[in-house]
């Protein structure tokens, strides 16, 4: 019985031809061994090597299968009475969509390729598509990374099972962006996640509403109440001031770092965790009982520009995350173009970038509170 089709598997016998894979097991099992980060995460690389050291599994690839059994199909170019089987023609759409053979590209655009697949599709990418690659002379891609699934009650979503979570209705019911962010910061890279809207709802009123979307409104309303709209020039910087400027570098090179090895969810932990020293700062700061003193002035405006350089900082590193907070941010904050100017992470890790006298504008709530 098929555990995720609940179907019971048919078995045939009838003519094919072969791929002979299992010439080169030793070749791969060498390379994975020798480049431990090819596979990622690890466990993935793992489960990969007891394959090849099977004996009694996978042995040689069959790549046909008969046109009196399946009319449709990609025709072997040796024997038109057999198509060939998906799993060695669809892979080859990798190349090609690089510019495979002939565009002059391929080779810069190849040796970036990053490949993201479902953990049930190990077996091809991981075996399969490596050996075909050797035997036609071309290196391997850089990463394979293999992420889990998402289940509801417990259950892989699936066509097949008629679980799906329709995306355009999370999109009209949440915001996609909210949707997004959800997705990418509850999934730990390589394990499965369990799907619910009231995770969701929690998730988003804990990390947007909460926390960014309140950030962003109450800096740029203190903005424009205590400095008529404008971003001040601060003042000398105080150790705590300091220190969220050294926050936000150290969080611009974690995201780095995550986001090259794929880590997503702790890419974006490391963007709320800086948020919240943002806000323990506001809290310290507390410009809006400290403008009750007149002598207090310079500080308000140090504390003023301080929180909005980092949400500019936020803005920069949540762009591949969340692709239309974070230009509606940038747009308050006065720099509507920073992301066609940005090169990252560079640029989130320089401090200071935001120049005095640019004009803020406020606006609605970024992310409201979701009641279920």
């Amino acid at each position: 019985m098929c555990v995720d089709h609940g179907r019971e598997p048919e078995r045939r016998v009838e003519s094919n031809y072969f791929f002979r894979m299992s010439e080169h097991f030793g070749w791969l099992a060498e390379y994975i061994e020798a480049n431990p980060d090819f596979i990622r995460p690890n466990r993935y690389a793992r489960e990969t090597l007891a394959m090849l050291r099977d004996e009694s599994g996978l042995g040689d690839l069959c790549i046909s299968r008969p046109k009196k059994r399946l009319e449709w199909g990609i025709e072997l170019p040796f024997d038109t009475n057999y198509v060939c089987y998906v799993w060695f023609d669809a892979l080859i759409n990798y190349l090609t969509g690089a510019g495979y053979p002939d565009s002059e590209d391929f080779e810069f655009l190849w040796g970036s390729v990053e490949h993201v697949i479902g953990k049930d599709i190990l077996k091809p990418h991981a075996i399969f598509w490596p050996i075909m690659l050797k035997v036609i002379g071309v290196a391997p891609y850089q990463h394979l990374n293999v992420h889990g699934h998402w289940n509801v009650d417990a259950r892989k979503v699936s066509k097949s099972l008629g679980n799906m979570v329709a995306p355009l209705a999370m999109r009209d019911r949440f915001g996609f962006d909210a949707f997004r962010y959800y997705l990418l910061r509850d999934m730990v890279f390589g394990l499965d996640a369990n799907f619910s809207e009231e995770s969701l709802a929690t998730r988003i009123n804990a990390d947007l509403a909460n926390n960014l979307g309140n950030l962003v409104s109450r800096t740029l309303n203190m903005t424009q109440r205590y400095a008529g709209g404008v971003v001040p020039e601060p003042g000398p910087a105080e150790a705590l001031e300091e220190g969220v400027a050294a926050a936000a570098g150290r969080t611009a090179a974690r995201v780095d770092e995550h986001v090259r090895r794929f880590e997503l969810h702790r890419a974006l932990e490391s963007i709320v965790e800086f948020l919240d020293e943002v806000n323990r700062y506001l809290e310290t700061r507390a410009p809006w009982k400290a403008i009750k003193d007149p002598e207090n002035e310079p500080q308000v405006l140090t504390t003023l520009y301080t929180s909005l350089e980092s949400l500019r900082i936020v803005a920069l590193l949540l762009a591949p995350f969340l692709p239309e907070t974070a230009p509606a941010i940038l747009e308050r904050l006065g720099i509507p173009n920073a992301l066609a100017e940005t090169r990252l992470p560079e640029d989130a890790a320089r401090w200071g970038d935001l120049q005095p006298g640019t004009r803020t504008t406020q606006g609605p709530s970024l992310f409201p509170r979701i009641e279920l």
